[in-house]
């Protein structure tokens, strides 16, 4: 038997996706300024180098670049960028880990399938809790 252990992903990648993900979100387009290093490892209660570490690398990635004297900006092309290296995290480890869970107990993409459109429809009406999935 072997044992697999949970990805635990270092704090700068976890910072470095909550920025690349407010980018695909559209919080910050395109040669918009994301916050500095100080202002967001206070907000994070992080390390400032962590933070720093976080924008090294999606600068190396060219998701974002460091303008001297101004700070960091979403470079031209980040937000596509940065879709790419997401979707393909998922269709490498989280979507193998999904379809790994669901053997395990037995779901079958039917049943995956109903609890997605659910979620959404909660998602889409996230205030009303007379709303009833079913009926859309």
């Amino acid at each position: 038997m072997s044992f697999r252990f949970a990805d635990s992903e270092p704090t700068y990648v976890r910072i470095a996706r909550q920025i690349g993900d407010g980018i695909l979100a559209g919080k910050w387009k395109e040669h918009d300024r994301i916050p500095s290093i100080r202002e967001l490892a206070v907000n994070l209660q992080v390390n400032p180098l962590t933070v720093m570490r976080a924008y090294e690398w999606l600068e190396k990635e060219g998701i974002i670049e460091a303008r001297p004297g101004k700070g960091y900006f979403v470079k031209p092309g980040g937000s596509h960028r940065w879709r790419t290296l997401r979707l393909k995290r998922f269709l490498e480890k989280e979507l193998p880990a999904l379809v790994e869970t669901m053997q395990l107990l037995n779901i079958s993409t039917h049943q995956l399938i109903e609890h997605i459109h659910k979620i959404q429809q909660q998602q889409q009406h996230p205030n009303d809790p007379h709303h009833d999935p079913a009926t859309n």
